[in-house]
């Protein structure tokens, strides 16, 4: 049976931070069909989309053993080496990249970091944790279901990679204890931009994309280095055409109101706003599939300032840019746009993405 149309590509808009569209009623695209509606030569559709593009494996999920330390809401876990979606990672790098810098960044350990990254299961968060994992940098995880670590990560030790149980959306559920030791965080948590399966146990983007932010950000200690929030283009503009279809469910109003809480907070951050989110893994409901990243051609990055880029951005990108984002201080206190285009890419060479954030800087 042939699957319902993305609405969002279909008016070629740029999606958020959700992974697809397709559980969309129909009152909502006759809705959406009946708003005044610029032509699209005012909102171009990236050029030269590939048609054909090359799968490359990036996450097998492998099995390894779960353990609660105790039975309490919240549950750190043990892992063990096994398998892992870093050696994914770690293929995806060289043959995408094929960069020196980028298979000598591979084995720096990073021991003086601990990162907690929120949203670890979705779309972009996954590959978070495998790039940290395949850095050797310690990281946390806080996650609603440690479970679904299972089938994503492999057997890690646990002074490597810990989980623990709690939701965002639910103030109590951030108990103290999860940020201690905690110097960095990414979170890239997000749901669908339209009602959707992924709505379902009011997983909306008012209570993840607002709520969840503003009880994450409240919670974290002083003593944090960094975070980096992973959000979306047309923030800013979530009043125009044609970005008010796109925030017909105020997803991108949420997004910013999350954005503005961060700055306020006084804790240093660096905001991440992607483009319409490309190449998987696309995340499944049971996440018991076998996970891929698509390569294509476009790896090279394009970076703005001042919410004025239009396009798409792969999720590997946006993974790579948030790591990145953590060691270079000059992007401390700021917001960029970040696109996916044609041409080869910085992999993760450090020097050459302070060089994409410098060129951001100065637009």
């Amino acid at each position: 049976m042939e699957q319902p149309r993305c609405l969002a590509t279909d008016l070629k808009l740029l999606t958020t931070n959700c992974t697809c569209c397709a559980s969309l009623p129909q009152q909502s695209v006759f809705m959406a069909s009946k708003l005044p509606f610029y032509p699209i030569q005012l909102f171009p559709a990236p050029e030269n989309f590939p048609h054909s593009r090359q799968r490359i494996p990036l996450i097998l999920p492998p099995t390894w053993s779960f353990h609660r330390k105790n039975a309490s809401a919240r549950a750190t876990s043990t892992f063990r080496r096994g398998p892992l979606a870093v050696d994914a990672i770690k293929e995806e790098l060289v043959e995408s990249q094929n960069s020196v810098s980028t298979q000598n960044n591979e084995t720096t350990p990073s021991s003086s970091k601990l990162v907690l990254v929120v949203g670890g299961t979705g779309g972009v968060g996954q590959l978070v944790v495998a790039s940290l994992l395949q850095r050797n940098i310690k990281s946390r995880l806080l996650l609603r279901d440690p479970e679904k670590a299972t089938v994503l990560f492999g057997e890690q030790d646990g002074e490597k990679l810990q989980v623990f149980r709690g939701d965002t959306r639910k103030q109590e559920d951030l108990d103290p204890s999860i940020f201690e030791g905690v110097t960095h965080v990414i979170c890239c948590t997000g749901t669908t931009a339209f009602p959707s399966k992924r709505w379902d146990g009011d997983n909306t983007p008012e209570r993840v994309d607002w709520e969840g932010v503003r009880n994450l950000v409240s919670a974290l200690p002083s003593s944090i280095k960094r975070v980096v929030l992973v959000s979306s283009i047309g923030v800013t503009k979530f009043n125009e055409l044609p970005w008010s279809i796109m925030n017909l469910f105020g997803v991108l109003k949420y997004k910013k109101m999350g954005e503005d809480f961060l700055r306020s907070s006084g804790l240093p951050f660096t905001i991440i706003r992607a483009g319409r989110l490309t190449d998987g893994p696309y995340t499944s409901y049971d996440l018991n599939t076998l996970l891929k990243a698509t390569a294509g051609q476009r790896r090279a990055v394009l970076m703005g300032k001042g919410d004025k880029l239009v396009g798409e951005a792969s999720r590997i990108v946006v993974a790579e840019a948030c790591i990145q984002a953590l060691d270079i201080e000059f992007t401390e206190g700021n917001a960029y746009e970040i696109n996916s285009v044609e041409g080869e890419g910085p992999g993760n060479d450090a020097n050459k993405w302070q060089e994409l954030f410098k060129t951001a800087q100065s637009q």
